[in-house]
């Protein structure tokens, strides 16, 4: 079992910055991949961006250029920071992980609001 609280969200201005922290607690060993998604409304959950535990990250195509996700493996903490950001960057930002030999859709955090004027 794997508890995720997100942190970090909030309103921003467009081409404003935002990092998003996301504090993993319980069976962290055996976490192999974390990453972040969000939702927007009337909108499905999409993946933003991962990292593996050895490090590896990929993004989606929409960031690309404008997010860097991190791990902090002494903290149990994965950040997303996130510069330029866009009017359609607006959604509820989710944590997830999943663990060695897990449940299928892993482990997911509350989620965090994220909000950019235009």
């Amino acid at each position: 079992q794997v508890q995720l609280v997100e942190s970090g969200g909030g309103l921003v201005q467009a081409g404003g910055s935002l990092r998003l922290s996301c504090a993993a607690s319980g069976s962290i060993f055996s976490i192999y991949v974390m990453g972040w998604y969000r939702q927007a409304p009337g909108k499905q959950r999409e993946l933003v961006a991962s990292i593996t535990r050895g490090g590896t990250s990929n993004y989606a195509d929409s960031v690309k250029g404008r997010a860097t996700i991190s791990r902090d493996n002494a903290k149990n903490t994965v950040y997303l920071q996130m510069n330029s950001l866009k009017h359609e960057d607006t959604a509820v930002y989710y944590c997830n992980a999943h663990l060695v030999s897990g449940p299928w859709s892993g482990y997911w955090g509350q989620g965090t609001q994220v909000t950019v004027s235009s």
